[in-house]
């Protein structure tokens, strides 16, 4: 069988760290390779249909690696060298891990915890605004919406918007004590009530749908045991919420609560309020999550209720979706729950690649034209061009320095006003990276795991100079 060989195309800016790169990469992964290295600084601003006139292809070569940065049609490269044409990583550095896929990730993504989504104070808000909430949450990953009560009154239009919940395909559950609230609900199509205890469990087989135990005193599981066993013999399907307390107000306790139903009633369903933890902590709530089903997946608890409710934990529901998945691959294939969401990963990064100082100088060596290149590394943003490499860990500093580093210390020529405007948005990235120990790379969104919003292509194009009477780029 013929051994894999991989043609490289490349500038010449990253010719170096390239061959570094493949000369390590290529005996650890089994393939052979062969580096073209065309006549242009950045990779990045290199096109198809520019690399198609000038691509060299061995004929030993099976396929051909482009730079990720390159946009557009490959097919003119493929026609032009003959051999499948394909994008690597965006950044060389990653081409390990571009070649290491764990084996794993087809098996990757399946859950069997539920995830129940409350809208709080629903008597207070219009069915319009349920309805819209109702769809956000059921997009982020909910697979029930909760309609959330007020307590000490009676909700008229209950019924109405549980009607209305079913009518555009939602599954839904009632949180209620108010016996006739609940008869409402169930009657309109919910399908599960939050909660029973013994002040309403004896209407519970009216309502003909499934229930939620809960003790009359959480601390010490009073009145759980009695309803439990009213509710079995009058045949009502049901699931334990022991109820999870606050830090502080005995949360140690309250996991303890959920082992020990646990034995009590080893084949009984059970659910977990998690909102308790991620609304009352002053912590991004994403750990937290990930941790409280990394319980529940373990013991064998199946449904998890969350809100949105305070800013820090406005994504809960889509940070349980995933966390869901990732617990339950961790306990099903017995592997850390490590390396397979970074979705998850939001506040630093999961790794940062550095460049070394001589690197740096290096790069700034090798550049001719007069593009900036914005760097983060070592605490200080570095601003790269023809002739010019500033540095700092102040980027007001920095563009101080780029103002008088022209000859005769005046501005740059090409620093107008929209090449200002581009250098103090890549910079502010790029202090936002150091800040938090994140990976910077210039023209890129910041990786924010699940919140990332992604970032059009800005980098400013190259300057156009005239040659042999004909316009090029920068070669």
């Amino acid at each position: 069988m013929q051994r894999e060989h991989i043609h490289f195309v490349t500038g010449r800016l990253a010719e170096h760290a390239l061959r570094e790169t493949l000369h390590d990469l290529s005996p650890r992964i089994g393939f052979d390779y062969s580096v073209d290295v065309l006549n242009i600084t950045v990779a990045a601003l290199m096109t198809p249909q520019w690399i198609a006139g000038r691509i060299n292809v061995p004929a030993e070569t099976t396929r051909v690696m482009l730079p990720g940065y390159c946009e557009g049609d490959l097919s003119v490269v493929e026609q032009a060298g003959g051999r499948p044409v394909q994008r690597g990583p965006r950044d060389l550095r990653r081409l390990p891990a571009y070649f290491g896929q764990s084996e794993t990730a087809h098996q990757y993504g399946a859950f069997d915890i539920e995830i129940l989504a409350e809208i709080n104070h629903c008597p207070r808000l219009s069915r319009e605004e349920i309805l819209r909430e109702a769809r956000r949450l059921a997009e982020s990953g909910a697979d029930v919406i909760d309609v959330g009560c007020d307590p000490g009154e009676t909700w008229a239009g209950v019924g109405e918007v549980v009607r209305a919940l079913r009518d555009q395909g939602h599954r839904v559950s009632i949180d209620s004590l108010n016996v006739l609230e609940i008869a409402a609900a169930a009657e309109a199509g919910a399908e599960l009530v939050l909660s029973v205890n013994s002040t309403n469990c004896r209407a519970a087989p009216d309502w003909g749908c499934e229930v939620v135990v809960v003790p009359d005193v959480p601390e010490t599981l009073e009145g759980l045991e009695a309803t439990v066993e009213l509710l079995a013999e009058k045949q009502v399907r049901l699931r334990i919420d022991p109820v999870l307390s606050p830090i502080g107000f005995g949360f140690a306790e309250s996991l303890g609560r959920y082992l020990e139903v646990h034995r009590r009633y080893p084949d009984a369903e059970m659910m977990m309020g998690i909102g308790n933890l991620t609304e009352l902590t002053d912590a991004d709530s994403a750990a937290i999550n990930v941790l409280l089903l990394g319980f529940c997946q373990e013991i064998g608890i199946r449904s998890v209720l969350t809100t949105e409710v305070i800013n820090w934990a406005r994504s809960s529901v889509r940070e349980c979706d995933l966390a869901r998945r990732l617990v339950y691959h961790a306990v099903e294939h017995q592997v850390l729950p490590k390396h397979l969401e970074p979705r998850l990963v939001m506040l630093r990064d999961a790794e940062v690649l550095r460049r070394s100082k001589a690197e740096l100088a290096q790069l700034a060596a090798q550049i001719r034209d007069s593009n900036y290149r914005i760097f983060a590394e070592d605490g200080e943003i570095h601003l790269v061009s023809s002739g010019v490499h500033l540095a700092g860990a102040d980027p007001f500093a920095v563009f101080e320095q780029l103002l008088t580093s022209a000859p005769g210390g005046s501005a740059p020529k090409n620093l107008d006003a929209s090449h200002a405007f581009y250098l103090g948005f890549e910079m502010a990235k790029a202090l936002t990276a150091l800040t938090l120990d994140k990976q910077y790379e210039q023209d890129e969104a910041l990786d924010w795991g699940l919140l990332t919003r992604a970032e059009k292509h800005q980098r400013l194009p190259a300057r156009r100079k005239k040659q042999g009477g004909r316009e090029t780029g920068d070669e």
